[in-house]
C-alpha cells in the first residue's frame, strides 16, 4: 500500500568532488549547499511526516481599514505566526501575523467547503530575484474549494454557507458549524508511523452485512493511541463482491459479516484469490448464530486450498496472539469468548467482535471489553500490513524505475 505522504524518490545523492586548486563560482557554490539541504529534507521526509509544527492558528478579524471600501465585509481571517514543515522537508516560517480575505463565492445553494492553506516558496523560484547578498525564504497563502496539492498544508476550512457573509468563530471548537473556522483537521508534524493501515467493508447480498460500519471507524481512530506504529484511515471503505481487483489491492483488510453463507461467481472467487495471494486478508466476523456464514468461510477456505485452523491449534507466538498485544484468553463478547480461525489470509472470529469496537445504543458496554476487543483488532490490522508487507517484499519493487 501506498504512503499517503510518499518517501523520497531512491536516487542516489551527488556531491561536489573537493581537491587543491578547485574554481569555486556561483554553480558549484550552489551544488555543494544544495547537496546538504537535500540530505536535510531527505532525512525529515524519512522519518516523519508533514504537517504543523507550532502556531499558524486562525482568527476572524473585522476588515483591514486600508483596503478598498467594497472589500470591508466579515469574511476576513488573520493566520497568526508559526512554523510548519512540507512534505518535501522544507520549513515555512511565517513570522508575523497576516490578514487574509476569504473571497471565494458561493455558485449555488450548497455549502461550499473551503480550505486555507499554507506552502513552501523557493527564493530561486520567484521571478523577480533579490540582488542583495541573502535571500529569505518565503511562503504563500492559498485557498482551495477542492482537494489540497500535496505540497500545501491545511491551515484551517470553513464550510460556507449561501448568504451568510460573516466567518466567525465556533460555539463549540469540537464542533464548527456553518462559516465557522475549523481547525480540528490540521496535521501536526510528528514521527512518521510504519504504514497507514486502509480496511474496507464488504457489501453482498446479505442485509445485515453493514450493522458494524460505524465501528471500523472506531477501530480505526484507536490504532493511533494503541500503537503508534501503525495509523488507520479518517473512514473504513466499503465494496463489493463484484469489484476488480485494483479496487481490492487499495485495502489491508476486507471486512465481511452477515448471516447468510457466502456465494461466488467464477470470476469473484478469481479475484479474492488473487487478493489473497497478494497478500490481502479477508475478515470474516460472524455471530455465534450466523450458522451459513461460517459453514461457507469454511467452504471458501477448503476451496482456496487453505482448510481454516483454530489459533489455539497454531504456534504461540502466532502474531494474531502476540502482536503487538499479548493474548492468552482472547475476548468475551456478550457473555462467550470468540473464536479464532485462520489459514492463507482469511480470518474467520465466531463472536461478533466488531459490535465491541465502538459504541453500542444502550451506551453500557464496560471500558475493559471495548479497549480489549479493540486491542485485538489492533492484532489483526497489525497482522494484515505485516502480511501484506512481507509477500510484497518477495516480489518484483518497480519503484527504483520511477
Amino acid at each position: 500500500m501506498s504512503h499517503p505522504f510518499p518517501t523520497p524518490p531512491i536516487q542516489p545523492f551527488e556531491r561536489l568532488q573537493a581537491s587543491d586548486g578547485l574554481l569555486i563560482n556561483a554553480e558549484r557554490w550552489r551544488k555543494a549547499h544544495n547537496y546538504h539541504r537535500a540530505r536535510q529534507n531527505t532525512h525529515y521526509q524519512c522519518l516523519n511526516q508533514p504537517g504543523i509544527v507550532c502556531g499558524l492558528g486562525v482568527r476572524d478579524i473585522p476588515a483591514p481599514s486600508k483596503v478598498e471600501a467594497k472589500y470591508r465585509d466579515g469574511r476576513w481571517v488573520q493566520i497568526q505566526p508559526g512554523i510548519a514543515i512540507d512534505l518535501a522537508g522544507n520549513l515555512i516560517v511565517v513570522p508575523t501575523p497576516y490578514d487574509f480575505p476569504v473571497d471565494l463565492e458561493v455558485a449555488n445553494t450548497e455549502p461550499l467547503m473551503v480550505y486555507l492553506t499554507v506552502s513552501y516558496i523557493d527564493p530561486d523560484d520567484l521571478r523577480a530575484r533579490d540582488s542583495r547578498d541573502t535571500v529569505r525564504e518565503t511562503y504563500r497563502f492559498d485557498q482551495r474549494n477542492s482537494t489540497l496539492d500535496i505540497s500545501e498544508i491545511e491551515i484551517c476550512r470553513i464550510l460556507l454557507q449561501t448568504g451568510q457573509k460573516d466567518i466567525t468563530q465556533p460555539a463549540d471548537a469540537f464542533f464548527p458549524g456553518y462559516n465557522n473556522i475549523n481547525l480540528c483537521f490540521r496535521r501536526q508534524a510528528q514521527a512518521r508511523p510504519q504504514a497507514i493501515v486502509r480496511l474496507a467493508q464488504v457489501d453482498h447480498s446479505d442485509s445485515g452485512c453493514d450493522r458494524n460500519f460505524f465501528n471500523l471507524a472506531y477501530l480505526l481512530q484507536s490504532i493511533e493511541p494503541l500503537y503508534s506504529y501503525l495509523r488507520g484511515t479518517d473512514e473504513a471503505g466499503q465494496v463489493s463482491l463484484s469489484e476488480k481487483f485494483q479496487k481490492f489491492q487499495e485495502y489491508d483488510l476486507l471486512y465481511l459479516t452477515g448471516q447468510q453463507a457466502l456465494s461466488f461467481t467464477n470470476v469473484e472467487l478469481e479475484t479474492l484469490k488473487n487478493y489473497l495471494n497478494s497478500g490481502g486478508v479477508l475478515l470474516v466476523d460472524a455471530p455465534v448464530d450466523a450458522t451459513p456464514l461460517i459453514e461457507s468461510t469454511h467452504s471458501l477456505a477448503e476451496q482456496l486450498k487453505n482448510p481454516l485452523k483454530p489459533l489455539a491449534e497454531l504456534r504461540r507466538d502466532h502474531p494474531l496472539r502476540t502482536q503487538p498485544f499479548l493474548f492468552a484468553a482472547l475476548p468475551i463478547i456478550n457473555q462467550r469468548p470468540i473464536e479464532i480461525l485462520t489459514n492463507g489470509g482469511i480470518i474467520l472470529i465466531i463472536g461478533d467482535l466488531a459490535s465491541a469496537w465502538g459504541l453500542d445504543k444502550e451506551l453500557t458496554l464496560p471500558r475493559l471489553v471495548i479497549r480489549t476487543a479493540q486491542e485485538l483488532g489492533v492484532n489483526i490490522l497489525n497482522y494484515a500490513w505485516k502480511r501484506r508487507q512481507l509477500i510484497g517484499l518477495q516480489q518484483e519493487d518497480d519503484s527504483g524505475k520511477w
